[in-house]
């Protein structure tokens, strides 16, 4: 086939200039590559007149996005707009239901509406692909949906959120406190203006939440995510984890057994010598087990311009040689059911860390509730200032029940000695 693949492209942002960027200097390599010219015809933004560094005059400003979306000349739309709701998902609707193929980077329009934009997919006869939805420009979807398709994936693991990375990791280089990194972020533009998405979990979560669908053909259940940021990490726990062989970082971890679904972002201690002590900045890394194919680790850019628009133009360039397959590896209507389960029913090793006034009898009283939960300590530190007199104990438990542990943190709570809530954080063994 030698006619242009016609887009249009709904979002001129970062991630929206740079497609167009990538599309217009690199489009002798992506005919070729494609097998057949990739066209932009009509684009679309809030601000027609800001400079986005790329020139614009060559395409068709269309103002109206259901106009776009049905434009006899547009053969697939890039969305690019974001937020799971409002003006991306009517714009996404309206452009399968006439017909269009749909690429998209909007991992929470996805991990909300993802098995409704695939049935309409399905039922149109055209392409949903969502490359650039997660981990930027790591080519993970195209992994397990492709090149691992023949393999029982029994858990997956991964960075997922760079802005959390980053912050954790210049705590570790600089011991500054989060407050502080945070700040530092976003000055340098790593972090938004409101970080709430990213701080507190949630971009990782609905990028878990796609990832769990892929890996285990089960439907998206965002709602079910388990999910804490990092607001409670403090400099003291980045020292802590350190001291006992430990970094922190903040990780999404999914499984599928016996018809439940374990979903989780939360901050974990990782051991220095695992593969995702190493992931620093703002890099992403996912982790996935296959049954034949074993081990699998992909690392890379998780956000900026260039990386993710080389996976939405890589999704484009799919589409363009003819590829059609379901969205989240089979049909949507084959996608299970599965209920949630839930981290306390299950065991591990976890790191308490404790603010205590510096008195006798207060680590007596600890290890006594410790002793009557049936938790064990591993290792353990005493040592540094947590103010009005206090000190911190940090410990690392032996393998137990996280129930146990959940109750033995909410009794040291109730402790008059104890100056603050609890900090707890499990192992990434």
């Amino acid at each position: 086939m030698t006619e242009p693949l016609r887009i249009a492209i709904a979002g001129l942002g970062t991630v929206g200039a740079g497609v167009v960027r990538l599309l217009t200097g690199n489009a002798e390599l992506i005919t070729a590559r494609a097998g057949r010219p990739i066209e932009i015809v009509a684009v679309n933004a809030r601000e027609r007149k800001k400079d986005r560094g790329v020139d614009l005059t060559p395409y068709r400003w269309q103002d109206d996005l259901g106009l776009m979306a049905e434009a006899d000349d547009v053969d697939v739309v890039v969305e690019l707009i974001g937020g799971s709701d409002g003006p991306a998902i009517a714009f996404a609707r309206k452009a399968l239901k006439a017909g269009k193929g749909l690429v998209s980077a909007n991992k929470a329009m996805i991990a909300h509406h993802g098995a409704e934009l695939a049935t309409l997919a399905e039922e149109a006869g055209k392409p949903l692909k969502f490359e650039a939805a997660v981990a930027g420009g790591i080519p993970v979807i195209k992994a397990l949906g492709g090149g691992a398709a023949a393999n029982e994936i029994s858990s997956l693991f991964g960075i997922l959120n760079g802005t959390c990375n980053y912050i954790l990791s210049e705590m570790e280089q600089k011991g500054s406190n989060f407050a502080d990194v945070l700040k530092e972020a976003q000055a340098l533009g790593y972090a938004e203006a409101d970080p709430t998405f990213d701080i507190d979990g949630i971009d990782a979560a609905h990028k878990l939440a796609i990832l769990a669908s892929l890996a285990f053909g089960t439907q998206i259940s965002f709602e079910e995510v388990e999910t804490r940021g990092i607001r409670e990490i403090e400099a003291v726990d980045i020292e802590r984890a350190a001291a006992l062989g430990y970094r922190i970082r903040l990780v999404g971890e999914t499984r599928y057994d016996d018809g439940r679904l374990f979903q989780r972002v939360h901050p974990v201690l990782v051991p220095v010598n695992h593969p995702l002590a190493k992931v620093d900045g703002s890099l992403n890394a996912v982790v996935a087990d296959g049954n034949f194919v074993g081990r699998l680790t992909f690392e890379g850019a998780g956000a900026g311009a260039g990386p993710t628009a080389s996976a939405v133009v890589a999704d484009i360039i799919d589409i363009a040689r003819g590829e059609l397959q379901p969205a989240f590896g089979v049909p949507a209507s084959a996608l299970a059911p599965a209920a949630p389960a839930h981290s306390d029913a299950g065991k591990g090793r976890s790191y308490v860390r404790v603010a205590v006034a510096d008195e006798p009898g207060v680590m007596a009283d600890l290890t006594a509730i410790l002793r009557d939960c049936d938790v064990s300590i591993e290792s353990l530190i005493q040592r540094g200032d947590a103010g009005d007199g206090g000190v911190f104990i940090a410990m690392i438990t032996h393998e137990t029940e996280h129930s146990r542990l959940a109750e033995a943190v909410r009794r040291m709570a109730d402790c008059k000695a104890v100056l603050s809530q609890p900090m707890r954080m499990d192992l990434l063994d």
